[in-house]
């Protein structure tokens, strides 16, 4: 599969009775080609539209009060917890006709435990753990009913501040399982990745900043192995002082 992708997303900072929290949404489009042998016969299909949008709350319960900007700048947190769940609606470009779409025409739901501390004034370590939930796509490729049991996985992160604000750098390296499916009952493997990652965040001017991401699928007993690219823009609105 070659696909590039794109997503517009919007996310708003709250004050829950005191504990800081975020909601926001995710909307991806992409545009790829899919190739490969079926039936000892070479052929490729193009997909180009919306893919499932993605709401996800979050809430820091623990080390990390909602506070302004200025209170922001110089605030010293040792040890933040928090909560967020995310859910993934079927909304994306489905048709049951055909085997790969870029929706899942399925509800997912992914509640997730973090926890962080500040180890200097420029180093952080954090890890977190999820599960993700999936409902049943009662209309798969031909009628078919496909279902999946939860996929759990756990990330442990390292996130250096630079002295410049807004520049940091950070790796990553995560393992996940599960996500059986079946199709009508049938069950397929498991999966079970480990995957690395590097970001890096270097901001351009005032409430802009550009972000780079590198993704790599380091063991794969089943399930995508990849490398893979991201380039993000951040652009802040509003917040109080």
């Amino acid at each position: 599969a070659d696909v590039a992708s794109i997503a517009v997303a919007y996310f708003r900072a709250l004050d829950i009775f005191g504990m800081s929290g975020k909601v926001g949404v995710v909307v991806p489009m992409a545009t790829g080609t899919w190739s490969g042998t079926a039936f000892g016969v070479d052929t490729a299909v193009t997909r180009t539209g919306f893919a499932d949008p993605r709401m996800t709350v979050s809430v820091n319960f623990l080390g990390a009060p909602a506070l302004g900007r200025s209170g922001m700048r110089t605030h010293r947190a040792k040890t933040v917890a928090g909560f967020q769940l995310s859910v993934q609606a079927p909304l994306g470009q489905y048709d049951p006709a055909l085997l790969i779409n870029l929706g899942l025409n399925r509800w997912s739901f992914q509640p997730r435990l973090g926890i962080a501390q500040a180890i200097s004034s420029h180093l952080i370590v954090e890890s977190y753990v999820a599960a993700t939930f999936y409902a049943a796509n009662p209309d798969f490729f031909g009628g078919t009913e496909l279902t999946q049991e939860p996929f759990v996985e756990a990330q442990f992160h390292a996130i250096y501040n630079f002295s410049k604000p807004g520049l940091w750098l950070a790796g990553s390296i995560g393992y996940g399982r599960g996500a059986r499916i079946a199709i009508d009952g049938v069950k397929q493997e498991s999966l079970e990745n480990i995957h690395a990652s590097a970001v890096l965040r270097v901001p351009v001017a005032r409430r802009h900043g550009l972000k780079l991401v590198y993704i790599n699928g380091l063991t794969t007993r089943l399930g995508a192995d990849y490398d893979t690219f991201q380039l993000g823009w951040q652009y802040a609105v509003g917040g109080r002082p």
